[in-house]
């Protein structure tokens, strides 16, 4: 915006562009129209306001190419499991339907999920906390909620709301805006990475993804059938 002529001192710019993501939400499809409508226009008199909202979003798009990806611990652990057990993986998430299917496409972690266990909130109807949407996704794919784990990094959206349909929670804490942030209730687990998670995987419910590698790599070693021509 900057660049196309926007006059605003950048830091003051991102303070009224954070009051506006925390009024409006993340999802709201408009953040941009809705910083320009509220800042005095004399700091972009002369300007089409259209130029510098697409100047914004194309820069937005551009960050996410460069920068959305998903932790390598991430990535190697859901396919350990997606390979060597049969666990349903999936995905509850709040936020409009579109946005955050590109997310799950854009991260690489489409490929390890159950195609029928991806739960989008604006999709479903339903939003985190509410615990109908865990209920739901627990009988859609087909799991009691006990017997179903759900990981999050938000106390409110993701431990409490699990916490309170019987399923097993764990608290991501690796970082990020909640990781200070309180809930009502306590998470079965915390960790601070994927590789802690199969630790209690396999410490706790013996999900033995080393012993099914060991078989696999047994499986390999023992002769074939040759054909000589």
């Amino acid at each position: 915006m900057v660049r196309f002529g926007f006059r605003m001192q950048i830091d003051d710019c991102l303070k009224e562009l954070d009051e506006v993501v925390a009024e409006f939400s993340s999802n709201y499809e408009q953040h941009f129209d809705k910083l320009l409508s509220r800042i005095p226009p004399h700091y972009y008199e002369g300007i089409n306001p259209a130029v510098l909202i697409a100047a914004a979003v194309a820069g937005y798009h551009d960050t996410k190419l460069r920068e959305l990806s998903a932790h390598e611990d991430v990535i190697e652990v859901l396919k350990l499991l997606k390979r060597y057990t049969s666990l349903k993986l999936g995905v509850i998430t709040n936020g409009v339907t579109v946005k955050q299917a590109e997310k799950i496409v854009r991260l690489d972690v489409y490929p390890y999920l159950d195609p029928s266990a991806i739960f989008i909130s604006d999709q479903v109807g339903m939003n985190k906390p509410n615990t109908k949407l865990f209920l739901r996704a627990c009988r859609e794919v087909g799991v009691r909620p006990p017997d179903a784990m759900y990981v999050g990094d938000d106390p409110q959206l993701d431990v409490d709301p699990a916490n309170r349909v019987g399923m097993i929670s764990v608290h991501s804490r690796r970082g990020g805006k909640h990781i200070r942030k309180p809930g009502d209730t306590t998470p079965d687990f915390a960790i601070h990475n994927f590789w802690d998670l199969l630790d209690i995987l396999e410490r706790e419910f013996a999900v033995n993804v080393e012993e099914a590698r060991r078989k696999e790599r047994e499986t390999r070693k023992q002769p074939g059938l040759g054909l000589g021509a």
